[in-house]
Protein backbone atom coordinates (compact mmCIF):
# COMPACT_ATOMS: atom_id res chain seq x y z
CA UNK A 1 0.00 0.00 0.00
CA UNK A 2 0.92 3.53 -1.02
CA UNK A 3 2.26 5.41 2.08
CA UNK A 4 -0.83 7.29 2.68
CA UNK A 5 -0.10 8.06 6.31
CA UNK A 6 2.39 10.91 5.09
CA UNK A 7 0.19 12.42 3.01
CA UNK A 8 -2.48 12.11 5.44
CA UNK A 9 -0.10 14.11 7.95
CA UNK A 10 1.13 16.64 5.42
CA UNK A 11 -1.99 18.34 4.76
CA UNK A 12 -4.17 17.45 7.57
CA UNK A 13 -3.16 18.08 11.62
CA UNK A 14 -3.32 14.46 12.94
CA UNK A 15 -3.90 13.16 9.80
CA UNK A 16 -7.50 13.07 10.00
CA UNK A 17 -10.45 14.84 11.06
CA UNK A 18 -11.08 13.59 14.49
CA UNK A 19 -8.42 12.39 16.64
CA UNK A 20 -10.15 9.02 17.27
CA UNK A 21 -9.11 8.39 13.61
CA UNK A 22 -5.65 8.97 14.03
CA UNK A 23 -2.62 6.42 13.70
CA UNK A 24 -1.79 6.85 16.53
CA UNK A 25 -4.80 4.72 17.78
CA UNK A 26 -4.34 1.77 15.60
CA UNK A 27 -1.82 -1.05 15.23
CA UNK A 28 0.90 -0.63 12.51
CA UNK A 29 -0.24 -3.17 10.23
CA UNK A 30 -4.09 -1.74 10.27
CA UNK A 31 -5.33 -0.07 6.90
CA UNK A 32 -4.12 3.65 6.58
CA UNK A 33 -7.27 4.85 4.65
CA UNK A 34 -10.16 3.22 3.56
CA UNK A 35 -11.60 3.74 0.46
CA UNK A 36 -15.33 2.20 1.34
CA UNK A 37 -17.59 0.78 3.35
CA UNK A 38 -20.49 -1.74 2.84
CA UNK A 39 -22.55 -3.89 5.34
CA UNK A 40 -20.54 -4.61 8.01
CA UNK A 41 -17.35 -4.08 5.96
CA UNK A 42 -14.66 -1.59 5.33
CA UNK A 43 -12.46 -2.02 1.69
CA UNK A 44 -8.80 -0.27 1.43
CA UNK A 45 -7.55 0.83 -1.56
CA UNK A 46 -6.07 -2.33 -2.76
CA UNK A 47 -9.68 -3.79 -2.22
CA UNK A 48 -8.81 -5.47 0.93
CA UNK A 49 -11.99 -6.24 2.85
CA UNK A 50 -11.97 -5.65 6.57
CA UNK A 51 -15.04 -6.56 9.11
CA UNK A 52 -14.85 -3.84 10.83
CA UNK A 53 -16.14 -2.85 14.86
CA UNK A 54 -15.48 0.54 14.39
CA UNK A 55 -18.61 1.75 12.30
CA UNK A 56 -17.36 5.11 12.29
CA UNK A 57 -16.77 5.81 15.39
CA UNK A 58 -20.20 3.82 16.19
CA UNK A 59 -22.45 6.28 14.00
CA UNK A 60 -23.41 3.77 11.49
CA UNK A 61 -26.28 1.00 13.39
CA UNK A 62 -27.48 -0.20 9.75
CA UNK A 63 -24.32 -1.14 8.01
CA UNK A 64 -22.66 1.05 5.88
CA UNK A 65 -23.99 2.12 2.59
CA UNK A 66 -27.45 1.15 3.56
CA UNK A 67 -29.83 1.49 0.40
CA UNK A 68 -32.75 2.57 1.62
CA UNK A 69 -31.11 5.25 3.51
CA UNK A 70 -28.81 5.83 1.00
CA UNK A 71 -32.07 6.80 -1.50
CA UNK A 72 -34.05 9.20 1.12
CA UNK A 73 -30.13 11.31 1.51
CA UNK A 74 -30.21 11.93 -2.34
CA UNK A 75 -33.93 12.50 -3.05
CA UNK A 76 -32.79 15.54 -0.19
CA UNK A 77 -30.12 16.45 -2.69
CA UNK A 78 -32.15 16.33 -5.68
CA UNK A 79 -35.21 18.52 -4.16
CA UNK A 80 -32.38 21.06 -3.32
CA UNK A 81 -30.49 20.07 0.06
CA UNK A 82 -30.45 23.63 1.45
CA UNK A 83 -33.43 26.14 0.97
CA UNK A 84 -33.74 29.71 1.74
CA UNK A 85 -36.41 28.88 4.17
CA UNK A 86 -36.88 25.63 6.16
CA UNK A 87 -37.76 23.00 4.71
CA UNK A 88 -40.70 20.37 4.56
CA UNK A 89 -38.16 17.64 5.39
CA UNK A 90 -36.66 20.17 8.71
CA UNK A 91 -39.99 20.09 10.09
CA UNK A 92 -41.08 16.86 9.45
CA UNK A 93 -37.91 15.12 11.13
CA UNK A 94 -38.30 17.84 14.02
CA UNK A 95 -41.57 16.35 14.29
CA UNK A 96 -40.59 12.88 14.55
CA UNK A 97 -37.80 13.21 17.05
CA UNK A 98 -40.54 15.37 19.52
CA UNK A 99 -42.67 12.60 19.18
CA UNK A 100 -39.71 9.56 19.89
CA UNK A 101 -38.23 10.97 22.45
CA UNK A 102 -40.45 11.13 25.82
CA UNK A 103 -38.54 14.25 27.11
CA UNK A 104 -38.52 16.32 24.19
CA UNK A 105 -40.60 19.17 23.30
CA UNK A 106 -38.90 21.27 20.75
CA UNK A 107 -35.36 20.02 18.60
CA UNK A 108 -32.89 21.99 16.92
CA UNK A 109 -30.39 20.46 14.93
CA UNK A 110 -26.85 20.76 14.05
CA UNK A 111 -24.36 18.60 12.36
CA UNK A 112 -21.96 17.15 15.11
CA UNK A 113 -22.29 16.25 18.53
CA UNK A 114 -19.80 18.62 19.97
CA UNK A 115 -22.04 21.70 18.79
CA UNK A 116 -25.12 19.85 20.00
CA UNK A 117 -23.97 19.57 23.84
CA UNK A 118 -22.26 22.69 24.07
CA UNK A 119 -25.16 24.17 23.03
CA UNK A 120 -27.13 22.45 25.70
CA UNK A 121 -24.58 23.80 28.41
CA UNK A 122 -25.07 27.13 26.83
CA UNK A 123 -29.30 26.76 27.08
CA UNK A 124 -28.43 25.59 30.98
CA UNK A 125 -26.05 28.82 31.36
CA UNK A 126 -28.86 31.55 29.78
CA UNK A 127 -31.25 29.23 31.99
CA UNK A 128 -30.04 29.89 35.32
CA UNK A 129 -27.66 32.43 34.61
CA UNK A 130 -24.66 30.11 36.47
CA UNK A 131 -21.70 29.58 35.15
CA UNK A 132 -20.06 26.19 36.40
CA UNK A 133 -20.87 23.01 34.59
CA UNK A 134 -20.18 19.57 36.28
CA UNK A 135 -19.87 17.10 34.43
CA UNK A 136 -19.12 13.16 34.61
CA UNK A 137 -15.25 12.04 34.69
CA UNK A 138 -15.93 8.52 33.55
CA UNK A 139 -17.84 9.71 30.57
CA UNK A 140 -14.74 10.02 27.92
CA UNK A 141 -15.99 12.68 25.28
CA UNK A 142 -18.82 15.43 25.27
CA UNK A 143 -17.50 18.32 22.83
CA UNK A 144 -13.94 19.80 20.99
CA UNK A 145 -15.25 23.28 23.01
CA UNK A 146 -13.34 24.44 25.62
CA UNK A 147 -15.62 24.16 28.39
CA UNK A 148 -15.24 20.33 27.84
CA UNK A 149 -11.55 19.86 26.68
CA UNK A 150 -10.39 22.11 29.74
CA UNK A 151 -11.40 19.61 32.06
CA UNK A 152 -8.68 17.07 30.36
CA UNK A 153 -5.23 17.13 30.01
CA UNK A 154 -5.10 19.21 26.90
CA UNK A 155 -5.15 22.35 28.32
CA UNK A 156 -3.27 24.24 25.78
CA UNK A 157 -4.39 27.09 24.07
CA UNK A 158 -7.52 27.52 26.76
CA UNK A 159 -7.95 30.68 29.15
CA UNK A 160 -7.24 29.17 32.85
CA UNK A 161 -10.87 30.73 33.47
CA UNK A 162 -12.84 28.47 31.51
CA UNK A 163 -10.14 25.70 32.65
CA UNK A 164 -11.51 26.18 36.20
CA UNK A 165 -15.68 26.54 34.75
CA UNK A 166 -16.27 22.46 34.57
CA UNK A 167 -15.75 20.30 37.35
CA UNK A 168 -15.87 16.71 37.62
CA UNK A 169 -18.22 14.07 39.31
CA UNK A 170 -18.20 10.09 39.40
CA UNK A 171 -20.61 8.01 37.68
CA UNK A 172 -22.55 6.14 40.11
CA UNK A 173 -21.22 7.89 43.24
CA UNK A 174 -24.17 10.81 44.25
CA UNK A 175 -21.99 11.66 46.89
CA UNK A 176 -19.43 13.24 44.70
CA UNK A 177 -21.90 15.20 42.76
CA UNK A 178 -23.54 16.45 46.18
CA UNK A 179 -20.28 17.80 47.19
CA UNK A 180 -19.82 19.77 43.86
CA UNK A 181 -23.16 21.26 44.72
CA UNK A 182 -22.01 22.12 48.40
CA UNK A 183 -18.58 23.90 47.25
CA UNK A 184 -20.40 25.99 44.73
CA UNK A 185 -23.62 26.94 46.14
CA UNK A 186 -25.71 28.42 43.21
CA UNK A 187 -23.19 28.71 40.64
CA UNK A 188 -23.37 25.28 38.68
CA UNK A 189 -25.52 25.33 35.66
CA UNK A 190 -25.73 22.30 34.25
CA UNK A 191 -25.06 18.28 35.01
CA UNK A 192 -23.63 16.57 32.16
CA UNK A 193 -23.85 13.14 31.70
CA UNK A 194 -24.46 9.98 29.83
CA UNK A 195 -27.16 7.50 30.85
CA UNK A 196 -24.83 4.89 30.71
CA UNK A 197 -21.52 3.85 29.08
CA UNK A 198 -19.96 0.61 30.15
CA UNK A 199 -22.47 -0.26 33.02
CA UNK A 200 -26.02 0.29 33.72
CA UNK A 201 -27.09 3.17 36.42
CA UNK A 202 -26.77 1.65 39.92
CA UNK A 203 -30.23 1.16 41.68
CA UNK A 204 -30.74 4.06 44.11
CA UNK A 205 -30.12 3.67 47.82
CA UNK A 206 -33.11 5.75 48.21
CA UNK A 207 -36.04 5.09 46.05
CA UNK A 208 -36.87 1.58 45.18
CA UNK A 209 -37.35 0.93 41.59
CA UNK A 210 -35.25 3.92 40.32
CA UNK A 211 -31.88 4.39 39.56
CA UNK A 212 -28.98 6.92 39.95
CA UNK A 213 -29.58 8.98 37.06
CA UNK A 214 -33.16 9.46 39.24
CA UNK A 215 -30.86 10.53 42.39
CA UNK A 216 -29.15 12.97 39.86
CA UNK A 217 -32.51 14.28 38.56
CA UNK A 218 -33.49 14.90 42.21
CA UNK A 219 -30.73 16.83 43.34
CA UNK A 220 -30.41 18.88 40.26
CA UNK A 221 -34.42 19.83 40.75
CA UNK A 222 -33.60 20.30 44.36
CA UNK A 223 -30.35 23.19 43.37
CA UNK A 224 -32.10 24.77 40.13
CA UNK A 225 -29.77 22.75 38.28
CA UNK A 226 -30.26 21.75 34.64
CA UNK A 227 -29.87 17.99 34.54
CA UNK A 228 -28.45 17.14 30.63
CA UNK A 229 -28.14 13.61 29.34
CA UNK A 230 -25.71 13.41 26.15
CA UNK A 231 -27.12 10.16 24.06
CA UNK A 232 -24.10 10.59 21.09
CA UNK A 233 -23.80 6.67 22.22
CA UNK A 234 -26.79 5.48 23.91
CA UNK A 235 -29.35 6.96 21.64
CA UNK A 236 -31.13 4.46 19.38
CA UNK A 237 -28.86 1.56 19.87
CA UNK A 238 -29.96 0.99 23.75
CA UNK A 239 -33.95 1.67 22.78
CA UNK A 240 -35.44 3.43 19.75
CA UNK A 241 -36.54 6.38 22.62
CA UNK A 242 -32.97 6.13 23.83
CA UNK A 243 -31.37 5.31 27.17
CA UNK A 244 -33.70 7.75 28.59
CA UNK A 245 -36.65 5.48 27.71
CA UNK A 246 -34.72 2.57 29.29
CA UNK A 247 -34.36 3.98 32.08
CA UNK A 248 -37.10 5.43 32.97
CA UNK A 249 -35.78 9.48 33.35
CA UNK A 250 -36.72 12.30 31.37
CA UNK A 251 -33.61 14.74 31.33
CA UNK A 252 -34.48 18.78 31.19
CA UNK A 253 -32.08 18.38 27.98
CA UNK A 254 -31.02 15.78 26.16
CA UNK A 255 -28.31 15.33 22.92
CA UNK A 256 -28.36 12.94 19.80
CA UNK A 257 -26.18 12.26 17.14
CA UNK A 258 -24.04 9.38 15.65
CA UNK A 259 -26.24 6.26 15.00
CA UNK A 260 -29.31 8.77 14.24
CA UNK A 261 -28.71 8.97 10.51
CA UNK A 262 -26.56 6.51 9.43
CA UNK A 263 -23.71 7.98 9.09
CA UNK A 264 -24.90 11.27 7.75
CA UNK A 265 -24.13 14.35 9.56
CA UNK A 266 -26.92 15.23 11.76
CA UNK A 267 -27.26 15.94 15.62
CA UNK A 268 -29.39 17.64 17.99
CA UNK A 269 -30.26 19.06 21.15
CA UNK A 270 -33.85 19.17 22.45
CA UNK A 271 -35.56 18.83 25.54
CA UNK A 272 -38.12 20.86 27.37
CA UNK A 273 -40.05 23.91 26.30
CA UNK A 274 -39.14 26.37 28.33
CA UNK A 275 -35.74 26.11 28.38
CA UNK A 276 -35.60 25.39 24.35
CA UNK A 277 -37.80 28.42 23.59
CA UNK A 278 -34.60 30.60 25.13
CA UNK A 279 -33.38 30.29 21.59
CA UNK A 280 -36.74 31.34 19.85
CA UNK A 281 -37.52 34.77 18.10
CA UNK A 282 -41.36 35.24 18.31
CA UNK A 283 -41.72 36.58 21.96
CA UNK A 284 -41.84 40.31 21.55
CA UNK A 285 -39.31 41.80 24.21
CA UNK A 286 -37.43 39.05 25.84
CA UNK A 287 -33.74 39.16 25.30
CA UNK A 288 -32.71 37.19 23.00
CA UNK A 289 -30.31 33.59 23.24
CA UNK A 290 -27.77 33.04 19.83
CA UNK A 291 -28.77 29.32 19.64
CA UNK A 292 -27.08 27.48 16.55
CA UNK A 293 -27.58 29.41 13.38
CA UNK A 294 -25.68 27.16 11.41
CA UNK A 295 -26.24 27.57 7.21
CA UNK A 296 -26.07 23.30 7.23
CA UNK A 297 -27.45 22.63 10.47
CA UNK A 298 -30.74 21.63 8.48
CA UNK A 299 -29.08 20.31 5.50
CA UNK A 300 -31.92 18.17 3.64
CA UNK A 301 -29.77 14.97 2.67
CA UNK A 302 -28.70 14.44 6.49
CA UNK A 303 -32.39 14.66 7.95
CA UNK A 304 -33.80 12.59 5.09
CA UNK A 305 -31.12 10.24 5.99
CA UNK A 306 -32.34 10.55 9.51
CA UNK A 307 -35.94 9.83 9.32
CA UNK A 308 -35.71 7.05 6.78
CA UNK A 309 -33.00 5.41 8.98
CA UNK A 310 -35.74 5.95 12.45
CA UNK A 311 -38.29 3.70 10.06
CA UNK A 312 -35.36 1.22 9.05
CA UNK A 313 -34.65 0.78 13.32
CA UNK A 314 -38.57 0.01 13.76
CA UNK A 315 -38.83 -2.29 10.35
CA UNK A 316 -35.44 -4.47 11.13
CA UNK A 317 -35.85 -5.00 15.00
CA UNK A 318 -32.20 -3.03 14.76
CA UNK A 319 -31.79 -2.74 19.06
CA UNK A 320 -32.99 -6.05 19.78
CA UNK A 321 -30.54 -7.47 17.19
CA UNK A 322 -27.87 -5.75 18.34
CA UNK A 323 -28.47 -6.52 21.79
CA UNK A 324 -28.77 -10.32 20.74
CA UNK A 325 -25.49 -9.90 18.99
CA UNK A 326 -23.65 -8.20 21.61
CA UNK A 327 -24.18 -10.77 24.47
CA UNK A 328 -23.70 -14.08 22.02
CA UNK A 329 -19.81 -12.18 21.06
CA UNK A 330 -19.16 -11.20 24.86
CA UNK A 331 -19.77 -14.46 25.77
CA UNK A 332 -17.84 -16.10 22.70
CA UNK A 333 -14.93 -14.15 23.38
CA UNK A 334 -14.79 -14.28 26.94
CA UNK A 335 -15.29 -18.24 26.68
CA UNK A 336 -12.04 -17.92 24.00
CA UNK A 337 -10.15 -16.27 26.49
CA UNK A 338 -10.70 -19.10 29.03
CA UNK A 339 -9.74 -21.62 26.32
CA UNK A 340 -6.25 -19.75 26.02
CA UNK A 341 -6.15 -19.82 29.44
CA UNK A 342 -5.99 -15.75 29.60
CA UNK A 343 -9.47 -14.84 31.04
CA UNK A 344 -7.75 -13.45 33.86
CA UNK A 345 -6.21 -10.79 32.02
CA UNK A 346 -8.31 -10.41 28.31
CA UNK A 347 -12.37 -9.87 29.37
CA UNK A 348 -15.03 -8.43 27.70
CA UNK A 349 -17.46 -6.50 29.53
CA UNK A 350 -20.01 -3.73 29.80
CA UNK A 351 -23.52 -3.30 28.40
CA UNK A 352 -25.01 -5.96 25.43
CA UNK A 353 -25.66 -3.58 23.19
CA UNK A 354 -22.26 -1.90 23.09
CA UNK A 355 -19.57 -4.14 24.73
CA UNK A 356 -16.05 -3.45 25.32
CA UNK A 357 -12.58 -5.69 26.10
CA UNK A 358 -10.62 -5.04 28.58
CA UNK A 359 -6.53 -5.75 28.04
CA UNK A 360 -4.71 -7.07 31.40
CA UNK A 361 -0.64 -7.34 32.03
CA UNK A 362 -0.05 -10.18 34.40
CA UNK A 363 -0.08 -7.74 37.49
CA UNK A 364 -4.55 -7.19 36.47
CA UNK A 365 -3.43 -3.56 35.09
CA UNK A 366 -4.43 -2.22 31.84
CA UNK A 367 -1.94 -2.16 29.11
CA UNK A 368 -2.32 -0.36 25.90
CA UNK A 369 0.48 -2.65 24.62
CA UNK A 370 -1.58 -6.25 25.04
CA UNK A 371 -4.42 -4.31 23.48
CA UNK A 372 -2.13 -2.97 20.45
CA UNK A 373 -1.16 -6.32 19.94
CA UNK A 374 -4.39 -8.03 20.26
CA UNK A 375 -5.61 -5.80 17.83
CA UNK A 376 -2.88 -5.64 15.51
CA UNK A 377 -3.65 -9.77 15.72
CA UNK A 378 -7.05 -9.00 14.89
CA UNK A 379 -5.98 -6.92 11.58
CA UNK A 380 -4.07 -9.55 10.93
CA UNK A 381 -7.31 -12.12 10.31
CA UNK A 382 -9.04 -9.39 8.66
CA UNK A 383 -10.76 -8.05 11.46
CA UNK A 384 -10.82 -4.47 12.63
CA UNK A 385 -11.50 -4.10 15.88
CA UNK A 386 -10.37 -0.86 17.39
CA UNK A 387 -13.67 -0.89 19.87
CA UNK A 388 -16.93 -2.43 19.44
CA UNK A 389 -19.70 -0.85 17.72
CA UNK A 390 -22.68 -3.13 16.11
CA UNK A 391 -24.73 -3.01 13.17
CA UNK A 392 -27.52 -4.69 11.99
CA UNK A 393 -25.47 -6.25 9.84
CA UNK A 394 -23.21 -7.80 11.66
CA UNK A 395 -25.00 -11.57 11.85
CA UNK A 396 -23.89 -15.25 11.97
CA UNK A 397 -21.42 -15.36 9.39
CA UNK A 398 -19.62 -12.34 10.72
CA UNK A 399 -19.78 -13.76 14.43
CA UNK A 400 -18.33 -16.90 13.49
CA UNK A 401 -15.23 -15.03 11.59
CA UNK A 402 -14.81 -12.91 14.76
CA UNK A 403 -14.62 -15.72 16.93
CA UNK A 404 -12.17 -17.46 15.08
CA UNK A 405 -9.89 -14.07 14.74
CA UNK A 406 -10.75 -13.91 18.28
CA UNK A 407 -8.92 -17.75 18.69
CA UNK A 408 -6.24 -17.19 16.92
CA UNK A 409 -5.28 -13.55 18.72
CA UNK A 410 -5.35 -14.98 21.75
CA UNK A 411 -2.73 -17.43 21.05
CA UNK A 412 -0.42 -14.82 20.67
CA UNK A 413 -1.67 -13.12 23.29
CA UNK A 414 -1.45 -15.92 25.39
CA UNK A 415 2.40 -15.68 23.77
CA UNK A 416 3.46 -12.55 24.56
CA UNK A 417 1.76 -12.46 28.78
CA UNK A 418 4.26 -15.48 28.91
CA UNK A 419 7.43 -14.01 27.11
CA UNK A 420 6.88 -10.37 26.36
CA UNK A 421 5.37 -8.55 23.79
CA UNK A 422 7.97 -6.50 22.82
CA UNK A 423 9.35 -9.37 19.95
CA UNK A 424 6.05 -9.28 18.58
CA UNK A 425 4.35 -5.95 18.35
CA UNK A 426 5.21 -4.71 15.24
CA UNK A 427 4.88 -1.52 15.22
CA UNK A 428 4.70 1.61 18.32
CA UNK A 429 1.61 1.12 20.87
CA UNK A 430 -1.71 2.29 20.39
CA UNK A 431 -1.72 6.07 22.87
CA UNK A 432 -4.94 7.45 24.91
CA UNK A 433 -6.66 10.73 22.76
CA UNK A 434 -6.32 13.18 25.80
CA UNK A 435 -2.29 12.62 26.57
CA UNK A 436 -0.98 15.89 27.26
CA UNK A 437 2.09 15.26 24.95
CA UNK A 438 2.37 13.42 21.35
Amino acid sequence: MSDYQSRLLSVIPGGAHTYSRGFDQFPANAPQILTSGKGAYVFDPDNKRYLDYGMALRSVILGYADEAVSLAAVEQIWAGNNLTRASTIELEAAELLVDMIDSVDMVKFTKNGSTAVSAAVKLARAYTGRDLIARCGQHPFFSYDDWFIGSTPLTRGIPQNVVEQTKCFNYNDLASLEQLFAAYPQQIACVVMEPATSEHPAPSATHEGETFLHDVQRLCARHGVVFVLDEMITGFRWDLRGAQHKYRIKPDLCTFGKAMANGFSVAAVAGRRDIMELGSIEKSGAERLFLLSTTHGAEMCGLGAFVKTAAMLRERDVVNHIWSYGAKLKSGMNALAAEAGVADYFRVEGIDCSPGYLTLDRDGNPSMALRTLFSQEMVRQGVLMPWIALSREHGEEELEQTLSAVKNALRVYAQALESGWENLLEGPVIKPVFRKYN
